[in-house]
Order: structure tokens, then sequence, then C-alpha cells
């Protein structure tokens, strides 16, 4: 089931995201304390976060919208714990978001993304869900790391 996330997640939503080893220690400590704002009101009112929850939270996405524009949404964060993968979570929490944006009128969902090879799985996902590679920004992250960013026209 596919629901709002709660402060009660947030300790099950670290471990999901460490468990991926998509995320640096740091980057887990960032995750970490942006939740912590948000369940204490201290960001946007309009940023979203998911969670799928099987038992415990299985799956995660956080979306917000892009400041000064009109109805242009980022995703970013989705991520499914490795043993509920490749299973069609990480497609129904993607889709679910973009119904949840869509409904409310919002127009665009970007995804930025690495391009290394070993997240070719990840841009390939994006694809597949009917995102199409908007801009790429070479060497973003770090040398050799491009930033690839995808874009999708809710409707």
């Amino acid at each position: 089931m596919i629901r709002l996330t709660t402060p009660d997640d947030t300790t099950a939503l670290i471990a999901l995201a460490e468990a991926t080893g998509l995320f640096e220690p740091n980057q887990t400590e960032d995750l970490a304390q942006i939740l912590d704002q948000y369940f204490r009101g201290e960001t946007e009112n309009q940023d979203l976060w998911f969670t799928d929850d099987e038992n415990g939270p299985v799956g995660v996405a956080y979306v917000a919208p892009e400041r000064m524009t009109d109805r242009t949404w980022n995703l970013y964060l989705i991520a499914v714990h490795p043993e509920r993968q490749r299973q069609g979570r990480g497609k129904a929490l993607l889709r679910y978001v973009e119904q949840i944006l869509a409904e409310r009128g919002e127009r665009i969902l970007l995804v930025e993304t690495s391009g290394v090879e070993n997240f070719e799985y990840v841009r390939a996902f994006y694809r597949q869900s009917g995102y199409e590679e908007e801009a790429r920004i070479r060497e973003f992250y770090k040398a050799g790391d491009d930033k690839i960013v995808f874009r999708k026209a809710l409707s």
C-alpha cells in the first residue's frame, strides 16, 4: 500500500536507503536531516513523501515543486529495498506519484540521476516509464560522473 510518509517511518527509510547501496553515508545523513526538517515543518509545505508499506516501509519517493516555475516538480528520491526490487514496486510508486501530481494539475516531473555505467538500469527504468532525457551536465557530480535530467509531461 502506498501512503504518505509518517515520522515513524524515518528510521526504516534511512535503513532502506542504506540497503540500496546507492547512497554515500553523508547522503543518508542528509536524507535523515531532510526528513527531520520536513516533519518539523521546516521545508516547503508542498513537498510530498510517499512510502510503499508492506508490514513496514519497502519503498520511498520524495517530490517537491521546482521554485519559480509553473507547476514543475522534481522527483528527488525513489528507492525500493533490494529484497523487493524487480517486483514492479518502483514502477507502481512512480506511477502513484505521477497520478497524484497530475490530479493536482501539475505539469512536468523532472528526475535527475547519475551518468555512470552502473546507473544504466536506473536510466532504463525512467525511459521505460515514459521519461525522455532532457539534459546532460558533464562531470556534474564528480570527474566522469554526469548529471542526466529526465522529463515527463503529466496529463
